[in-house]
C-alpha cells in the first residue's frame, strides 16, 4: 500500500482549537468579570473547607474536589441562562455552585460595590454544604450528598456517581425542550474517562441524529483516577469523537475562564443557527487526587514537575492577574473579594456545626440529621396522580357493549388513544418507526398518526433508555420499547442505577414517568438470549412498578394507569398472548385498572394459585385437568411492593394452600420473593408449605424439546397442584 494513493477524507463539521482575543475579554463587562472572579474564589475556598471538614470526620463519604478546574466551570456557566439544564458527575461542586450562584445573583451585580455577600447567594452556599454533609437542610434532604446534587429551579437536574451515566440524560433534557418548543439548551459535563464509554458515543450519536440542542462538555483532566488519557486511547484528541459523528467539536484551554466562556457562547450560537449538538473538550487538570487532599504524585501516577507546570496555570492565580492587567480589578479589590468568600464559606460551616458538649471538637448539629423514619420515602410516589381516574373491570360492562379483539391489536390502539389524549407521550426504540408498526406491530397506526413522536433508534439500549429518562425528567412521558427482555441487561445501568433510583436519591417530589414495554418470547424458539422474562430482575429495584396483563381488557386498563403514573412502570407482555382474543369495550377505553389489584380468574376452595401472563390460562386448565378445585388469582401487578396481599390472604384463609406459578427459569423468577413474603404473612393459615412452580435452572435454548423442558407450563403446574394437595 502506498500512502499517496489514499484520498484523505475531509471532516464536514467545524473541528479545531478555539483561541481567545481581546474581543472575547470585552464580551464580558467589568462587573461580570469581577463577579466571575468571586465565583471562582468561592468554589476554591468552598472545596478547601470541605477538605478541612473531611479531616475532622464531619463529611461522610468521598470528597471529589475540582481544584484547578473551577475556571472552566465558571466560564461555561456564565454563558448559560437559568432555564438551561445541566448535569454532571460525582465531581460537580464547581459546576453546581456556579450554576446555582448565577441563578441567585442580583441583576447588575458587582462584588466591589457591596460590603456583604448577598443573602440569596449565602443561602446557596449553606444549602449546598448541608447537602454534601448529608443534612436535612440540603437541597435533596441530604440524600444526594456530594455526588448527587440537584436543584431544578437553577437548571441542575442531577449529578451522577456512575461514570458516563449522566450523558444521555442531558440529551433527553434537550429532546424534551425541542419537542415542547422551549428556548433552552442542555449541557452534559463529564470527564476523559467517561469519554471512553459506549454511553458517551451512544448519547452523542443520538443527539446528532435528532438534532438536539445539547452541549457535550468533556473535562479532559488527563487522568481517569490514575490512568493517563494516552493509556486510554490511541487518539487522545477527544474532540475527534464528536467530529467523527458529524458534531461540531472544539478544543479549548480549560484553565482559561474566558476561553471556556467563548467556547460555550460559540456552541450556543451554533445551536441557535444550525441546530443540533456541539462537543467541547476543555483541556484541564485536577490538582488533587481523585478524592481527598493528596496529590497524584503521592500515589505515584503523576510526577511533581507535571503538577508544578499545571499549578502555574491555576485559574485562581492567572485570571485575577489578567483582570489586574486590564484594569478591571485591583490587588486590594481581589483581596477583599477573597476575604468575603472565605467569610461566606465559614458562615455556611457555622450554620451546620456546633462544639460538642464537654469536648474540644466540632460536631454536626443533631437536629439537622434527616429523620431515619423517612429512609424509604420517595422510593416511588403515592399514586395521587391517579386519584379521580375512573376504574373498571370487565364485569362492569354489559355484554352488548363489548367486542372481541386480538391482544396484539389492542396494544397499538390503546397506545394511540393515550397519545391522542396526552401530547407529551413519545415512543423510542429500535424499528418502532418502520415495518408498519415495529417488529411486533405495537406502533401500528401511530406511525401514520404521530410519526414525529416516534423515535426509531440505533441499537443502543443503554443510550436510548437514558435519553428517555432525561426527557421524562424534563416534561415528557417516555415509552421505551426494549425489543426482548434479555436486552434490558444491555441497558442495566440506566434501568436500575438511574431510572429505578432517581426519585429516591434526590428526595422525591418530582416525577420520572418512564414506561418500558418488553415482550417475553419464551417458547418461540428464539434461544437463550431472546427468551427471558425480566420481571424478577426489575422486582429487585422497588422504584419500578411492574404490570403483567393477561387479557386485552386488562392491557387497556393497566396501560392507561401506567401512562398516567409518575413512577417508572414496566409493562410485561407475552408473545403467546398476542394472537389470543378477548372482550374489550366497543367504545369506552378510558378506564383504568388500579396498580396492586389482582383478579380472581377461577374460584376454588382447595388451593390458591398465583399466576400471571400465560400461566393464568395454564393454571385454570391444569386445575380442571387435575380435578383440583383451585382458586386462580391473576396477579396483574408483580412488583413486591404492589402485590395484592388482601386478595391473596382472603383466598389462602379459605384454601389453606398456596402455589406460585411462573413460566420462566427458576433463578430469575420472582416466585421465591413472593413465597418468602407469603410465609411471613400467611403462615397461620397455611396447612402445607408454599409450592413454587417454575422453569429449570436452564435458559431456554433453540431446540424445541429442550426449550419446552426448560420452561414451566400446564404439566408442571398440575404436578405442583398435586404436591400442594399431598398427592405426590
Amino acid at each position: 500500500m502506498r500512502i499517496k494513493d489514499i484520498e484523505r477524507f475531509r471532516v464536514d463539521v467545524p473541528w479545531g482549537r478555539l483561541k481567545t482575543t481581546d474581543k472575547d475579554w470585552a464580551a464580558l463587562s467589568g462587573e461580570r468579570h469581577r463577579g466571575l472572579y468571586e465565583q471562582l474564589m468561592l468554589i476554591r475556598r468552598f472545596e478547601e473547607k470541605l477538605l478541612d471538614l473531611k479531616a475532622e470526620d464531619l463529611v461522610h463519604g468521598p470528597v471529589h474536589t475540582s481544584c484547578g478546574q473551577e475556571g472552566g466551570a465558571v466560564g461555561a456557566m456564565a454563558a448559560l441562562a437559568t432555564q438551561d439544564r445541566i448535569n454532571g458527575t460525582h465531581r460537580m461542586h464547581h459546576q453546581f455552585l456556579a450554576k446555582v450562584l448565577n441563578s441567585t445573583t442580583p441583576a447588575d451585580y458587582d462584588p466591589i460595590a457591596i460590603k456583604a455577600f448577598p443573602d440569596p447567594m449565602q443561602q446557596s452556599v449553606t444549602t449546598t454544604l448541608s447537602e454534601i454533609m448529608g443534612l436535612n437542610t440540603g437541597y435533596c434532604g441530604g440524600r444526594g450528598g456530594s455526588m448527587h446534587l440537584r436543584l431544578p429551579e437553577a437548571g441542575v437536574l442531577g449529578s451522577n456517581a456512575i461514570v458516563g451515566g449522566n450523558i444521555p440524560h442531558a440529551a433527553g433534557y434537550a429532546l424534551a425542550d425541542k419537542v415542547l418548543g422551549r428556548d433552552a439548551i442542555s449541557v452534559a459535563f463529564f470527564g476523559d474517562g467517561a469519554m471512553m464509554m459506549g454511553t458517551a458515543y451512544e448519547s452523542i450519536n443520538l443527539a446528532a441524529i435528532y438534532g438536539l440542542p445539547v452541549v457535550f462538555f468533556v473535562e479532559n483532566n488527563l487522568y481517569a483516577v490514575s490512568t493517563h488519557v494516552d493509556e486510554q486511547t490511541r487518539e487522545a484528541r477527544l474532540s475527534s469523537r464528536g467530529a467523527s459523528l458529524g458534531v461540531p467539536s472544539f478544543e479549548v484551554d480549560g484553565m482559561d475562564l474566558v476561553a471556556v466562556n467563548k467556547a460555550m457562547r460559540t456552541a450556543r450560537e451554533w445551536i441557535a443557527k444550525e441546530g443540533g449538538p456541539v462537543l467541547i473538550e476543555a483541556k484541564t487538570y485536577r490538582f488533587l487526587h481523585q478524592q481527598g487532599p493528596l496529590k497524584g504524585s503521592n500515589f505515584g501516577y503523576r510526577d511533581k514537575d507535571e503538577e508544578a507546570a499545571w499549578n502555574e496555570r491555576d485559574p485562581a492565580l492567572r485570571y485575577p492577574e489578567a483582570l489586574k492587567e486590564r484594569g478591571i480589578l485591583s490587588e486590594e479589590q481581589a483581596g477583599e473579594i477573597d476575604a468575603r468568600v472565605r467569610i461566606a464559606v465559614d458562615r455556611a460551616a457555622d450554620a451546620v456545626l456546633e462544639t460538642a458538649p464537654g469536648e474540644n471538637r466540632r460536631r454536626i448539629i443533631p437536629s439537622l440529621w434527616p429523620d431515619t423514619t423517612t429512609v424509604e420515602s420517595g422510593i416511588r410516589g403515592d399514586l395521587s396522580e391517579l386519584k379521580g381516574q375512573r376504574t373498571a373491570e370487565i364485569g362492569d360492562f354489559a355484554q352488548d357493549a363489548l367486542k372481541s379483539m386480538k391482544f396484539a391489536d389492542v396494544i397499538a390502539q390503546a397506545m394511540l388513544r393515550n397519545m391522542e389524549r396526552d401530547e407529551t407521550i413519545i415512543i423510542m426504540g429500535e424499528d418502532v418507526h418502520r415495518l408498519r408498526g415495529g417488529t411486533a406491530g405495537a406502533t401500528r397506526g401511530i406511525v401514520d398518526r404521530f410519526p414525529e413522536r416516534l423515535y426509531g433508534t440505533p441499537i443502543c439500549e443503554n443510550g436510548f433508555t437514558g435519553l428517555g429518562l432525561g426527557a421524562a425528567l424534563n416534561g415528557l412521558r417516555t415509552v421505551v420499547e426494549i425489543m426482548y427482555p434479555d436486552f434490558c441487561l444491555v441497558a442495566a445501568d440506566q434501568l436500575f442505577n438511574q431510572v429505578a433510583k432517581v426519585r429516591h436519591m434526590f428526595n422525591g417530589g418530582f416525577s420520572a414517568p418512564v414506561l418500558v414495554r418488553s415482550r417475553v418470547s419464551a417458547g418461540a424458539g428464539y434461544g437463550s438470549q431472546h427468551s427471558m422474562d425480566a420481571s424478577g430482575l426489575f422486582a429487585l429495584y422497588p422504584g419500578w412498578r411492574i404490570v403483567a396483563p393477561s387479557t386485552p381488557f386488562d392491557y387497556i386498563g393497566l396501560l392507561n394507569s401506567a401512562l398516567r403514573c409518575d413512577d417508572p412502570v414496566l409493562v410485561v407482555e407475552h408473545t403467546d398472548l398476542y394472537q389470543t382474543e378477548g372482550p374489550v369495550p366497543e367504545q369506552d377505553w378510558d378506564y383504568c385498572i388500579p396498580f396492586g389489584k389482582a383478579a380472581v380468574r377461577r374460584e376454588g376452595a382447595e388451593v390458591t394459585v398465583l399466576a400471571a401472563l400465560t400461566m393464568v390460562g395454564d393454571a385454570i386448565a391444569g386445575a380442571e385437568n387435575a380435578g383440583i378445585d383451585a382458586e386462580v388469582i391473576d396477579l396483574r401487578t408483580l412488583d413486591p411492593l404492589g402485590l395484592d396481599w388482601e386478595t391473596i390472604e382472603a383466598s389462602v384463609r379459605k384454601t389453606n394452600r398456596l402455589v406460585i406459578a411462573e413460566q420462566t427459569t427458576h433463578g430469575t423468577g420472582i416466585g421465591a420473593r413472593i413465597a418468602q413474603e407469603a410465609q411471613e404473612r400467611l403462615f397461620d393459615w397455611l396447612d402445607h408449605e408454599v409450592v413454587r412452580v417454575a422453569g429449570t435452572q436452564s435458559s431456554p435454548v433453540v431446540s424445541k424439546v429442550l426449550e419446552r423442558a426448560a420452561l414451566a407450563g400446564q404439566t408442571e403446574l398440575e404436578h405442583g397442584l398435586r404436591r400442594a394437595m399431598g398427592r405426590g
